[in-house]
């Protein structure tokens, strides 16, 4: 049975429609943002999972220079040892006829009486090789789709020094290789970088690694640290070159997941507050704005028998049916968004399939979170009218008390005209409400700045990356490490104008009771292109003793400098140093140590070496130099910086675009649901002051700039309070999304600022005139009338 409260509250809601509107699609942003992070989360989660449980991916890895085959026994007899699997792998150069560039290939062997164990291929296309035939391959499909490569295709490789003849057979994905770089890059590059499964006796022939192995990959039993394994597993393996264990945390196709995951935590716990913080504000200024209009009416309900009870509910019913139109949108659009970027997902990471399951927590709990908000924002403007007694209700309520203060002084000094002096008055008489706007605008314009900023961090990163750390366009990777004369043979290549040697060692890091594996770069004297920055983003020259080590690896194992730390070289004469930390660096990938090459290779006893190669090519050469290139055994790889630049650039940007056109609309959305109807409240409330202006003979611009200029000047109190959220959102952001491998810097400059700026102007300005032209429409007697 419809009562006749209901029947008010529809009336309500249809009069109300514009406004419950705006509000309601505030509200959704909020909900439609944490479904879809919530969500997506859950489902990528999910879909690893499955993909890591059927492929039976490994928890622990390390790497060796030659360990017997007899020493797998000893390493599944450790405890808390599942399953352990090893395997040869190497590297090669690829010559592939319709590619001009060398591409670089990172070859795994395939057991030859059974399926792998661990890290299982998962076919696509075509068979997986025979492993009694030397020649066959199965390549990552990424790379066949980007060079066109179809089973039975042939492709020629050079193989420790050793040019062979392939064919492929199909085509695979793996769970070890969801987020695929190559040595020295940044981003995927599909079209350059192979990953390449061929039988093991072929590749242990190839690589002299016949009854031995180079790389191992164990999982554990219930309830096993993966640390205490990896000690043992180092330990093991120490003697035969053992290269470092690490976990799947350090894995870098699972890190980069999880690094994908953290940012996806980061914006539900980030953004979704902001929007129900300012749903609950405009709850509370509509709902209140109503109740002032409706007191009389709530006097006589009272005054005919209806209960306090029964009052609160009916405006509390309104308030669900705003946060009921909202939930209903935001489940909705955080459905379809979640399943669009699940599928961008896919694509980036690799994903062989999906599972899209946001789950019924992600509804519950956005549900529960926009009934709250909007029960919050109604309940104090409905309580506070019904206490009131009936014949206290049904009074018009007491007039407010105006006196001459420091706004009136003001205006009378400056010689303000009447329209600005209601201005003033109006902003300063109600504080309450206009609070309310100023909070609401200043949101919206640090959304905008959280969005817009990522462009000034990218660009920041792009240039130390690209310009200040690594000028050379070109760095070969050696297939071993050779003398010093290695760079003078790169000097002999095609288009070299200038060649610098480069060492890199994996050490384990120790400090405090805490470690970590990672690589220690020697830098040799005299040396321009490849630079390190100190934290103010200037080049730094290394002393002559100690270490330097990256900002975020300070932070993260607490290391200040004058520390000592400990260094256990993975290599030959493989000993632990104590090295003392003189500088903190500024380096935006990954966390590499670096020191002078010198007294590296003194402690290390040895004479200087070199695996890397950087060079100064002339751009016009680079196609001969990449046919020299898949010509000369000793190299093992290259990176074309740039080629990586550019497709990190594109890569980046195309993301960085989409996201800043979604964030747009939800900053620009949030600046028109707060002046909205902030203006439509202004003029019900003050259509008696505007009316009597017009019949004072003020024109139709002078009285609609009352309306216009409040929310404007409220516009422009905001901004500084929405500059300052802005930069704390973006600090908030910054230590959020940073991780072991991208370390983001925080940095907004100034033409940020102004975007938002504008942007939040240009809406604030366009909404108060949409609402202003309701002025011309209203009836100057109705309005006269209004408070007789």
């Amino acid at each position: 049975m419809v009562t006749a409260l209901d029947r008010k509250l529809l009336r309500d809601l249809r009069r109300l429609g514009p406004q419950i509107l705006a509000i309601a699609a505030v509200l959704a942003c909020g909900i439609m943002v944490l479904v879809m992070a919530t969500g997506t989360q859950r489902s990528l989660v999910q879909t690893r999972d499955a993909y890591y449980d059927r492929q039976r991916f490994a928890e622990v890895f390390a790497g060796a220079t030659r360990a017997p085959q007899t020493l797998l026994a000893e390493i599944a007899a450790m405890d808390g040892v599942a399953q352990v699997e090893g395997r040869v792998i190497g590297v090669a150069v690829l010559d592939l006829p319709r590619l001009v560039e060398a591409a670089t290939a990172r070859l795994m062997s395939l057991p030859a009486a059974h399926d792998p164990l661990l890290n299982q291929p998962l076919l696509r296309t075509g068979r997986m090789p025979d492993p009694t035939r030397p020649d066959e391959i199965a390549v990552a499909e990424p790379f066949a789709q980007a060079n066109g490569l179809r089973p039975g295709d042939r492709l020629a490789a050079v193989i420790n020094g050793q040019r062979r003849d392939l064919v492929l057979t199909g085509t695979v994905l793996s769970p070890e290789f969801i987020y695929t770089l190559s040595p020295g890059s940044m981003m995927p590059d599909d079209k350059h970088y192979a990953l390449i499964w061929m039988g093991e006796a072929a590749l242990a022939a190839a690589f002299d690694l016949q009854g031995a192995f180079n790389d191992v990959s164990l999982t554990l039993s219930d309830k096993t640290r993966a640390a205490d394994v990896i000690v043992r597993l180092d330990a093991l393996l120490a003697p035969y070159g053992g290269s470092g264990a690490y976990g799947r945390d350090r894995q870098v196709s699972n890190a980069f997941l999880e690094n994908e995951f953290t940012q996806l935590r980061a914006m539900a716990v980030f953004l979704p507050p902001v929007f129900l913080i300012v749903s609950a504000f405009l709850v509370n200024m509509v709902l209140g704005r109503l109740i002032r209009l409706e007191r009389q009416q709530i006097g006589l309900l009272k005054a005919v028998g209806y209960s306090t009870a029964a009052i609160v509910g009916h405006y509390l019913k309104m308030s669900l049916g705003i946060g009921a139109a909202g939930i209903l949108l935001g489940w909705a659009g955080g459905w379809l968004l979640g399943q669009g970027v699940n599928q961008m997902y896919v694509r980036f990471f690799r994903f062989p399939f999906l599972i899209y399951v946001p789950g019924l927590q992600s509804f519950v709990i956005s549900g529960v979170l926009g009934v709250v908000t909007v029960s919050l924002g109604a309940l104090r403007a409905v309580l506070g009218s019904a206490r009131l007694a009936p014949a206290v209700a049904m009074s018009p309520p007491a007039p407010p008390l105006f006196r001459r203060g420091w706004v009136d002084f003001l205006a009378d000094g400056l010689r303000l005209r009447q329209p600005s002096m209601m201005i003033l008055r109006s902003v300063t008489r109600w504080p309450g409400r206009a609070m309310v706007t100023v909070l609401g605008v200043a949101a919206s314009i640090a959304v905008l700045i959280g969005s817009y900023f990522t462009f000034d961090v990218i660009d920041l990163v792009m240039a130390d990356i690209f310009e200040r750390s690594n000028r050379q366009n070109v760095s070969l990777a050696l297939a071993s490490p050779r003398d010093l004369s290695a760079v003078s043979a790169a000097l002999a290549l095609p288009g070299v104008r200038q060649a610098e040697p480069a060492y890199a060692v994996p050490v384990r890091l120790r400090h405090a009771g805490s470690s970590r594996l990672l690589a220690l770069q020697a830098h040799f004297d005299a040396t321009q292109l490849s630079r390190l920055l100190a934290t103010d983003g200037t080049p730094l020259t290394l002393p002559p003793e100690g270490l330097a080590i990256p900002e975020s690896l300070a932070e993260s194992l607490n290391i200040t400098p004058g520390d000592l730390v400990t260094l256990d070289l993975l290599t030959p004469p493989r000993e632990s140093l104590d090295l003392r930390v003189t500088s903190i660096i500024r380096q935006s990938m990954g966390q590499d140590v670096h020191m002078r090459a010198e007294p590296l290779f003194a402690l290390m006893r040895t004479p200087p070496q070199v695996n890397t190669v950087n060079l100064l090519v002339d751009t016009p050469s680079l196609p001969a130099l990449h046919t020299a290139v898949k010509a000369t055994p000793a190299i093992a790889g290259l990176v074309d910086f740039t080629r990586v630049r550019a497709g990190f650039d594109a890569s980046i940007r195309e993301n960085l675009i989409s996201m800043t056109l979604t964030y747009t609309f939800l900053g620009v959305l949030i600046t028109l649901g707060v002046i909205y109807n902030a203006a439509r409240i202004q003029l019900a409330e003050r259509a008696h002051e505007l009316a009597s202006l017009r019949v004072l003979g003020f024109t139709r611009a002078e009285v609609g700039f009352v309306l216009v200029g409040e929310l404007m000047l409220l516009t422009l109190l905001a901004l500084p309070l929405g500059w300052a959220a802005g930069y704390g959102f973006a600090a908030l952001i910054t230590t959020g999304l940073s991780s072991d491998l991208i370390t983001m810097p925080l940095v907004v400059n100034r033409a940020t600022f102004g975007f938002a700026t504008v942007i939040v102007l240009t809406t604030a300005l366009i909404t108060a005139l949409v609402v202003r032209r309701r002025l011309d429409h209203v009836d100057l007697v109705s309005a006269l009338k209004q408070k007789d």
